[in-house]
C-alpha cells in the first residue's frame, strides 16, 4: 500500500537517490509515480489490484500476492537500476554460442518469450533510470538475433534472449537451450507471455522446456494495457490454471507489466533484486 511518509526518502538529493544524467521516462522513478493520485500509484505499483474488482468473490487471489513488497523495498531495488560512478550499468556483450560468453560470477537473470512479446521493451523499462544504456527495441518481430548481456554493476547480469516462434533465428535452439541448461550463475528465467493473446502453443513448448530443466522461472504477462479487463483476466486465469496443474518449478505468481504505461515495472525490479540476493526485503515474501 502507498505510504505517504516515504516522501522524505524519495526527495531528490536525499541519501540513496541519484537523478539520471539524461532524460528518462516520466514514470521511470517511484519518486515521480508517487506524485500521482493514490489510486493511480496503487495501479502502477501493484497492477493486479485494478483487476480484483472484476473477479468473483470465490476466486482465490492469494497466488497473485505472494510477492508483495513494501514501497520501501521497491525504493531500495530502484537504486540498483540507477547507474553511477561506482555502480555502472552497461551493455556488455552479444553472443550466439555459449563458447562466446565469458564466465561471470555475479547472479544472472534472463528473459525469454515469443518474438514481439516485448522483451527488449521491458528491459529498456527496467533500465529507464539509466537511459544511456542502449537497449535496442524494434517493432519488427525477431529483431533480437543474439543473446545480449547487460551488467548491473557487480550486483547481477540481465540477458535479453532471442525470441522464439515467428522469425526466430534458425539456430535458436542451439543458441538458447545450452545456455538455459548449463549456465551455472543463472538464478531465474523470466518467461514473457503476451497478455492480450494469452498462452500460445510456442509458449507452452517454452514452459515445458523450463520444466524439464527444473530451474526456477517466472511468468511475466506483458502488454496488459492493450486489452480489456475481461480479456486480460480470462488469459491470466487460464495461465494460472496451467501453472497450478502443469508446473513445479514456476513461481506461482505472474507479474503483470506494461512497458508503455510502466505498470508493474517497480515490482519486477524489486523481484529481480530479491532473487539475485542484491537486497534484503523488509517484509517476508515467498520466492
Amino acid at each position: 500500500m502507498f505510504c505517504p511518509r516515504l516522501c522524505l526518502l524519495l526527495r531528490p538529493g536525499t541519501q540513496g537517490f541519484t537523478a539520471p544524467r539524461q532524460s528518462a521516462h516520466k514514470l521511470a522513478s517511484i519518486q515521480k509515480a508517487t506524485l500521482l493520485p493514490p489510486k493511480k500509484v496503487q495501479s502502477l505499483l501493484y497492477p493486479f489490484s485494478d483487476l480484483q474488482a472484476y473477479l468473483h468473490r470465490s476466486v482465490d487471489t492469494t497466488q497473485f500476492q505472494l510477492f508483495h513488497p513494501s514501497l520501501e523495498d521497491m525504493v531500495k531495488a530502484e537504486m540498483l537500476f540507477c547507474s553511477s560512478q561506482f555502480h555502472k550499468i552497461d551493455y556488455y556483450i552479444s553472443a550466439e554460442r555459449m563458447e562466446h560468453i565469458p564466465p561471470l560470477k555475479q547472479p544472472e537473470v534472463c528473459f525469454i518469450g515469443r518474438s514481439n512479446v516485448g522483451k527488449s521493451s521491458l528491459i529498456k523499462g527496467l533500465f529507464a533510470l539509466s537511459p544511456e544504456v542502449e537497449v535496442r527495441v524494434s517493432k519488427t518481430p525477431g529483431h533480437t538475433k543474439k543473446m545480449n548481456f547487460f551488467r548491473v554493476g557487480k550486483a547481477f547480469t540481465v540477458v535479453d534472449m532471442p525470441g522464439y516462434g515467428h522469425r526466430a533465428p534458425r539456430d535458436f535452439v542451439d543458441m538458447v537451450e545450452p545456455y538455459l541448461y548449463t549456465r551455472k550463475n543463472l538464478v531465474r528465467t523470466f518467461l514473457l507471455v503476451d497478455g492480450s493473446v494469452g498462452l500460445q502453443k510456442a509458449d507452452m513448448i517454452a514452459l515445458e522446456m523450463c520444466e524439464e530443466m527444473r530451474c526456477p522461472y517466472v511468468v511475466v504477462v506483458t502488454k496488459i494495457d492493450r486489452c480489456r479487463h475481461g480479456t486480460l483476466l480470462t488469459n491470466i486465469l487460464d495461465l494460472q490454471d496451467v501453472v497450478k496443474t502443469q508446473t513445479s518449478s514456476c513461481f506461482p505468481q505472474p507479474f503483470l507489466v506494461s512497458s508503455l504505461q510502466f505498470w508493474g515495472i517497480y515490482l519486477l525490479r524489486c523481484f529481480i533484486a530479491h532473487v539475485t540476493g542484491s537486497i534484503k526485503l523488509k517484509d517476508t515474501s515467498q520466492s
